[in-house]
């Protein structure tokens, strides 16, 4: 029972730990959403890459996250005005939705509050289950 426990907390872990990072990489897309650069890729600046969490799970429930590029992570944007236009004022923008990674936060935020009430079960348990041992013995 108590190796269940630890797995239990071994996978929340890892659970917070994939969703921490899902938090950043939204964090960063929505920060630099509009970094734009020259379409060329020979030409400096470049635009921003948007991000993406990969979260595959693993034969003991835990998972394991990487980061990404998206694919595209750029696309044509019109922007006349910027210094990065080409001829035709378009530049390189990052291929970031707001509005998603706006609700990938609060997907993140909530899948994260509930690994971390799972851990606190789990340790709350642990202990019960010491005592249990301790009044028996």
């Amino acid at each position: 029972m108590v190796g269940g426990i630890g797995q239990a907390i071994g996978t929340a872990l890892s659970g917070l730990t994939a969703q921490s990072k899902k938090l950043g990489v939204a964090a960063s897309n929505i920060a630099n959403a509009h970094t734009t650069g020259h379409l060329d890729k020979d030409e400096l600046p470049h635009p921003y890459i948007a991000l993406e969490t990969v979260i595959v799970g693993s034969g003991d429930g835990s998972v394991r996250t990487s980061v990404v590029a998206r694919d595209p992570g750029t696309v044509e944007a019109y922007d006349p005005d910027s210094p990065y236009a080409d001829e035709d004022g378009m530049v390189g923008a990052p291929s970031v939705n707001i509005d998603e990674e706006m609700i990938t936060t609060l997907q993140a935020a909530q899948a994260y509050k509930a690994n971390a009430a799972l851990i606190r079960t789990a340790k709350e348990m642990q202990e019960e289950l010491r005592e249990a041992i301790n009044v028996k013995a």
